[in-house]
């Protein structure tokens, strides 16, 4: 497939310190391409470097075929960026601000007013055209965020974390439209916090730690990594310490853990836990409300891999 970017030996430093360690990554035409790590792992720093918003110390960047540089106006024509901070004017209402972001790149009024308006149609703003950013909800304010990076219709669009901080339907509404844009021919580079959206929307991932690759794949490929082969969640009362100790007795357990009335066992790959965690509570006569068992997630993924401490 055509690569739409390729990334050759990226190295970024500030001072001694490398946020970004000879990267090498391209992304293919038609990709939703997740970009994941924990805070401080190079991802925003590369995107940065990709866009030219950044200089950086070593390797190559095209983009469609082109070296990418701050002064390839006509090549940053084809790419539509959405940062998490939004970035509209309070002066203007929605509609006033997609045209006039689009009108950074679309001279033409007709065309223009036609991008708009679909713009409008696809974040789902139809009813708020006239309403200025300070009355809109969180929701619609990432959503005309959106339109204003996406209304010249680019090729290439970059969306960083889109959905931070938003209700479920908003997230909703948001995931659906990237989806839109991805089969209207827009290839995607999308990087989130939310496992699950990723796990989602996302057709190849990448994640980074410390400036390095230490994964990539599809989601199923980064899943075979993990450790975990599944885990058996029973919605009991609480164990006593004496039956904990004999769950943490069984056969390939990695963790026993007991959170608001869900008793978790993660089990390492192998055979099946679920008769033989049915037989073990029948034989203690332990009463439970639900059990059921959960293959592991791209979260269980990424937590393996870049470690469960806290990051700044």
């Amino acid at each position: 497939m055509e690569k739409i970017i390729e990334v050759e030996g990226l190295t970024k430093l500030y001072g001694k310190f490398k946020a970004v360690d000879d990267l090498s990554i391209y992304v293919e035409k038609g990709r939703i391409f997740g970009l994941l790590g924990p805070n401080g792992s190079g991802k925003s720093t590369t995107i940065n470097c990709i866009l030219s918003l950044l200089k950086y110390q070593k390797g190559e960047i095209k983009i469609f075929g082109e070296t990418m540089s701050p002064d390839n106006y006509e090549l940053k024509r084809k790419i539509g960026v959405v940062f998490q901070d939004v970035a509209v004017f309070n002066e203007l209402n929605v509609y006033d601000n997609i045209d006039y972001f689009c009108g950074l790149y679309i001279r033409d009024k007709e065309t223009r007013k036609k991008y708009v308006e679909d713009a409008i149609k696809l974040t789902a703003l139809q009813d708020f055209k006239k309403f200025r950013p300070k009355q809109l909800s969180g929701g619609l304010l990432r959503r005309l965020n959106i339109a204003c990076g996406i209304a010249h219709k680019p090729k290439l669009i970059f969306l960083d974390e889109p959905t931070v901080a938003v209700d479920p339907q908003s997230r909703n509404a948001i995931l659906e439209g990237i989806v839109k844009l991805n089969k209207a021919g827009a290839t995607i580079v999308y990087t989130s916090h939310y496992m699950e959206e990723v796990e989602q929307i996302c057709d190849r991932i990448v994640i980074l730690d410390k400036g390095k690759i230490i994964a990539k794949g599809t989601k199923e490929s980064l899943k075979e990594m993990t450790t975990m082969g599944e885990r058996i969640v029973i919605e009991m009362a609480k164990p006593d310490k004496k039956i904990m100790a004999e769950f943490e007795k069984m056969p390939n357990l990695l963790e026993a853990k007991y959170d608001d009335g869900k008793l978790a066992l993660t089990f390492a790959r192998g055979k099946e836990k679920l008769p033989s965690v049915i037989e073990f509570l029948k034989k203690n006569e332990l009463s439970y409300e639900r059990i059921f068992s959960e293959l592991p997630s791209l979260n269980d993924v990424f937590l393996e891999l870049t470690g469960k401490e806290l990051r700044d």
